[in-house]
């Protein structure tokens, strides 16, 4: 091959995104809350169950709070527990911890955190899907939960990730988690959100929850109350409104992706794979209307993530920094748990960057490194800046969403052979 790893040139890039970040986001759940009246049939001193998940949500303490203070000044008890199916290494400690590195403990959200990992069983769907609730939460007066609504990184449909999918299966701990993924096998996962939502939104238990929707920017753009009579309508009219917002990769295809880290807060599978172009069980390119990636290059594991280094089977090469992080019993549950074994499993790997961009670079039919086109981002949620190699500039400059930034640089190697900035 012609040329090498050292003299590759790349752009810096912005792309053009609309900001839609709130301004007060207490006030905006204040509002949304008194509109929807959750707390409408509660008698004074009711115990309110808040579900909390473990997705990097950003201002999730202030939204959490906000949430919190509302059921107790209208004369509610509100406690907090892990709605996070099998997260957390499916243990009741380890859902407390992430919630507590999310900043959400008792002493700063102002009541309870219980987490426990009995489960009640609530029969079955028309569809034969066995339903399950954390029993603190069923034990409670009402149940409220908390999710952003956004679109799933491995199934397509009406309704996505969002409030109803955490009812469906984050509620119920790993046992829902088991059950809800068994049967989207043969159902097809939309069907059992739906189907096992709608089992428990009829019981009277479930007094709705609160929608969070993010901006390209990764920052809290909408707030809405939702009610449990139509939770799921108005979750699908909110879907297809923040898809509407979704960020991509702003060429039409590439050699290779760099993703600086993936992790469990920053996507279910550890980066988003409507992104990066891959489909849970490893399918190269699956997704029509996404440019295409030919290879993954994985630099790091979330520190947030704890261990959990599921979807890093769907890379092509990683570096070794990214096995020191691994906690191999995170990924296996998670794992068994939803079925995605591909996702976990080890690719090629090396200690220093460029001995994983070498192995790439021959491995995409170019025979000069300069024809070979790239890109480098830090994650799948914060896709705003990135770089872009020097052979899709005249692409870039068709592209009026994307704005350089910077004069190009060479990202240089240090003695050991790693990228010296950024990461």
């Amino acid at each position: 091959m012609r040329g090498t790893t050292m003299n590759i040139v790349w752009i810096p890039v912005r792309q053009h995104l609309t900001h839609r970040k709130l301004d007060d986001i207490p006030a905006a759940i204040q509002r949304e809350m008194t509109c929807a009246g959750p707390t409408s049939g509660l008698k004074p001193g009711a115990r309110v169950a808040i579900g909390v998940g473990s997705r990097g949500i950003s201002n999730l303490t202030e939204i959490v709070r906000s949430v919190v203070g509302f059921f107790r000044e209208r004369g509610a008890r509100p406690f907090l527990f892990p709605a996070m199916g099998s997260h957390g290494a499916a243990t009741a400690e380890g859902q407390a911890t992430v919630l507590e590195h999310f900043g959400i403990d008792e002493a700063s959200m102002g009541c309870p955190v219980v987490s426990s990992f009995e489960v009640v069983s609530l029969g079955r769907t028309a569809e034969g899907i066995e339903t399950f609730a954390g029993k603190d939460a069923w034990d409670s007066d009402g149940v409220f939960l908390i999710n952003r609504v956004k679109w799933h990184t491995s199934f397509a449909g009406a309704i996505e990730s969002g409030v109803a999918k955490m009812l469906a299966i984050g509620m119920g701990k790993i046992e829902a988690a088991r059950s809800s993924h068994g049967h989207a096998r043969s159902l097809g996962m939309e069907t059992v959100i739906r189907s096992v939502a709608s089992h428990l939104l009829v019981t009277g238990k479930i007094l709705g929850g609160l929608a969070v929707l993010e901006d390209a920017f990764h920052d809290t753009a909408q707030v809405t109350a939702l009610t449990a009579g139509d939770l799921i309508e108005r979750e699908a009219e909110l879907l297809r409104l923040t898809k509407s917002w979704m960020v991509r990769i702003p060429v039409n295809a590439l050699d290779i992706l760099i993703v600086d880290e993936i992790g469990k807060d920053i996507s279910g599978v550890g980066m988003d794979l409507k992104i990066v172009n891959r489909g849970n069980h490893g399918q190269y390119n699956p997704w029509p209307d996404t440019p295409t990636v030919q290879r993954i290059f994985i630099r790091g594991l979330s520190e947030n993530s704890y261990g959990n280094a599921i979807g890093v089977g769907l890379a092509d090469v990683i570096h070794d920094r990214v096995l020191d992080r691994i906690d191999v019993n995170a990924g296996r549950i998670n794992a068994m748990t939803s079925g995605s074994l591909a996702a976990v499993r080890i690719p090629l790997h090396f200690p220093s960057d460029r001995e994983c961009m070498e192995l790439l670079m021959a491995t995409v039919g170019k025979f000069d490194a300069a024809e070979i086109t790239m890109a480098r981002i830090r994650n799948t949620l914060e896709m705003g800046t990135l770089a872009l190699t020097e052979n899709l500039r005249d692409e870039i400059a068709k592209n009026p969403a994307i704005e350089i930034t910077g004069p190009p640089f060479v990202q240089e190697f240090d003695s050991k052979g790693n990228y010296t900035s950024p990461g």
